[in-house]
């Protein structure tokens, strides 16, 4: 028998289950709106780390030019992203500005998508916002539970793509030594499981990972200690201020993490066939501290870290033979 009660109950179970739909359609429509606009901020940036890839590496094909600084010191400046993507255009064509995307698109979108399971399956303690100095121990604490959270999250995740990245590396290296070895995705996963197994699919993913560690360590907690000391609570533009903090700290900790992204990425093409990763362009390397020595000796740890200017102090014998 149809109660007002038993009608009442059914519409309610019926109006919450479409709901729990319309919630769950809104969040794979806001999944795929992220992976989708991830993938065309990768494409627009393709170019600009190709090119940093390419002077990483330690391929240089146009000449440097002489000039001088604004103190009157003679240079030779290398050429910029816009000479080099010139370059790349001349021997590749247009399309040649994309080598190695499609690795980097399917990363980026994975990427993505384990980092949303992951905060779902680990997800964060609840904190309310602290500010106070009074409340020095109480913030700290929950800067350091934020900060660890999203460190696992953040390595699970780069762990996870790092395959993409290595294949991506190494399609885009050919260009200095014009091979075709790594072509095709799933070409390119069989050729480095044929040729090094498991592992090729992961050198260079300890320098990354120890990186973007520091990277999330020191950017959280030096905007924590900015936030706190340096920004008075009763300053009006204070909450605008501690919101560009950590964006401000993440270019400066970007800086000095890059050697570890720099050493990452040659250990990728590293002894893999590639001229860019043998003698005369880099040493083999047993390990990544081996890499890192070895550019460290060089005053070369921070090479491709710049795309417009890269210059190099002239010799006088330089100068002389131009």
């Amino acid at each position: 028998m149809v109660t007002p009660e038993n009608l009442s109950g059914e519409t309610g179970g019926k109006g919450e289950c479409q709901s729990n739909q319309e919630a769950s359609a809104m969040s794979v429509d806001m999944d795929t709106a992220i992976v989708l606009l991830g993938a065309g901020v990768t494409a627009i940036t393709h170019p600009l780390l190709y090119v940093k890839l390419l002077i990483q590496v330690g391929h240089e094909p146009l000449a440097p030019t002489v000039g001088t600084t604004m103190f009157g010191r003679k240079v030779l400046y290398l050429p910029g992203f816009f000479s080099y993507a010139q370059h790349i255009v001349q021997v590749d064509g247009k399309r040649g500005l994309f080598r190695g995307l499609s690795p980097r698109i399917m990363s980026s979108a994975i990427s993505t998508m384990v980092r949303g399971k992951l905060k779902q399956a680990i997800p964060a303690e609840e904190a309310e916002h602290v500010s106070n100095k009074d409340n020095l121990k109480t913030s700290l604490r929950k800067v350091v539970n934020e900060t660890s959270h999203e460190m696992v999250i953040q390595c699970l995740s780069r762990i996870v793509t790092h395959p993409l990245h290595v294949i991506s590396v190494r399609c885009m290296a050919q260009f200095v030594g014009r091979e075709v070895k790594y072509r095709g995705l799933f070409s390119c996963i069989n050729r480095i499981f044929q040729e090094e197994g498991i592992g090729g699919f992961f050198v260079g993913v300890v320098p990354h990972v120890l990186g973007e560690v520091i990277f999330l360590w020191c950017c959280n907690l030096l905007a924590h200690l900015i936030n706190t000391y340096a920004v008075d609570d009763n300053f009006s533009q204070a909450s605008a201020v501690r919101s560009y903090s950590k964006f401000v700290m993440g270019i400066a900790v970007s800086v000095l993490t890059y050697p570890f992204m720099l050493v990452a990425d040659l250990m990728a093409i590293n002894n893999c066939g590639l001229v860019a990763g043998l003698p005369p362009y880099s040493p083999i390397f047993k390990t990544w501290f081996h890499c890192w020595a070895h550019l460290s000796h060089e005053s070369r740890l921070f090479r491709g870290s710049s795309f417009f200017f890269r210059r190099v102090p002239v010799t006088a014998m330089t100068l002389t033979e131009e």
